[in-house]
């Protein structure tokens, strides 16, 4: 049985930002608009006025001050809500690909591998351009890349599934080396017109190269262990799909093609279910809480990551122990944890022990216990 390590990260972060304040801006333009409307039956009592958000708000129940987008002025005119990426031709390079191009190669420079040393790309993600053929076979395409690709999708967990993927495959010898590329163009699924969840999420793309502990390189994390779990669950959905157009009126604007959640039930539910996991998973592999330098959380919520944090080492985290990068980057679904990763995770020494964690629709959690060589 061959030993699995990470050995190259590589971030694609878009140009455009939006901060809370100009999010809010477009939002109260846009519930300004749909109150005017809609004024007759908010009078009689027939519908609800729609409330204002603020940045106050959203910092509060959030933890996001700004996110990273592929566009803003869609989303920020009140007359659309939604990002505007153009059409591509089918033998362009898709948005997806394109993003997780960028990240990849990254990856591929730290590590210091080329594309054709590559025998596996798995593009995990929430939310797939298209159903076929694979974004990950395209990625492998554009990049020269050998052997075989897949796309996975486990909702935000997916970069966490995938690194378990590929570290299965190097265990067994099928493979040397992976790329994990994660290109989440979130804003597209998003609803911009719900004032509770219209500030989620962001666009990123985030990658790794995980082959042989033996063909590493230069520093590199040691995949000691991985574990990941599933659990069903409706309270985070997404009913758009290819069925939509055989149901009257599923074509049309309707909210339940969008993210959905409810939020409490998520909270209740998959906090204990998260902090579970973790302390199994390091149960059984015999790392005390005392033992991690690091942990790379789902960058969902501020106020989770904060419990998790707690559950996990029976203390508040020390500043640097649990890096949070949503209140720059939002929830970017599976790629959050990885963004976390990428950017925290140099100034660790050898023999350091760190967590990756992810979490989400599904239920899914899935867990990587790291530790820093050379």
């Amino acid at each position: 049985m061959h030993h699995a390590a990470i050995t190259g990260s590589g971030v694609f972060t878009p140009e455009a930002v939006i901060t809370n304040g100009a999010l809010v801006t477009a939002f109260n333009a846009y519930a300004d608009r749909w109150n005017a409307t809609h004024a007759d039956a908010i009078a009689a009592g027939e519908a609800e006025a729609m409330a204002h958000s603020s940045a106050e708000f959203i910092l509060a129940a959030s933890g996001i001050e700004q996110r990273y987008v592929m566009d803003k002025t869609g989303i920020l005119d009140p007359e659309v809500m939604h990002p505007l990426l153009p059409a591509r031709a089918d033998d362009a390079p898709s948005l997806m690909a394109e993003m997780g191009l960028a990240a990849s190669r990254a990856a591929l420079a730290m590590a210091g591998v080329t594309a054709g040393e590559i025998d596996l790309v798995i593009c995990a993600a929430s939310n797939h351009e298209r159903a076929y053929p694979a974004i990950a076979i395209e990625i492998q395409q554009l990049l020269g890349a050998g052997g075989f690709a897949f796309d996975m999708n486990v909702a935000c967990s997916s970069a966490t599934f995938g690194i378990q993927t590929a570290t299965d495959m190097i265990r067994a010898g099928s493979i040397r080396r992976a790329l994990v590329v994660n290109p989440e163009i979130c804003s597209a699924h998003l609803e911009w017109r719900d004032r509770d969840c219209h500030f989620i999420f962001g666009d990123v793309a985030t990658a790794l190269v995980i082959e042989r502990a033996d063909l590493a390189q230069g520093p590199h994390f040691a995949i000691r262990s991985t574990r990941c779990a599933t659990e069903f669950s409706n309270n985070i959905r997404n009913n758009n799909g290819f069925l939509r157009r055989t149901r009257p009126g599923h074509m049309e604007d309707r909210r339940d093609m969008q993210f959905m959640q409810n939020g409490r039930k998520v909270f209740k539910e998959v906090l204990p279910m998260v902090a579970a996991h973790i302390a199994g998973h390091m149960a059984a592999e015999g790392v005390a809480s005392d033992d991690l330098a690091r942990l790379w959380l789902h960058q969902a919520n501020k106020t989770m990551n904060d419990y998790i944090g707690r559950k996990v080492l029976g203390r508040d985290p020390a500043p640097g122990e649990q890096p949070n990068i949503l209140q720059d980057y939002a929830n970017t679904s599976s790629a959050g944890s990885i963004i976390a990763f990428a950017k925290h995770s140099a100034d660790l020494d050898p023999g350091a022990l760190g967590l990756i964690c992810s979490f989400g629709a599904g239920y899914s959690v899935g867990s990587v216990i790291v530790e820093r060589r050379g």
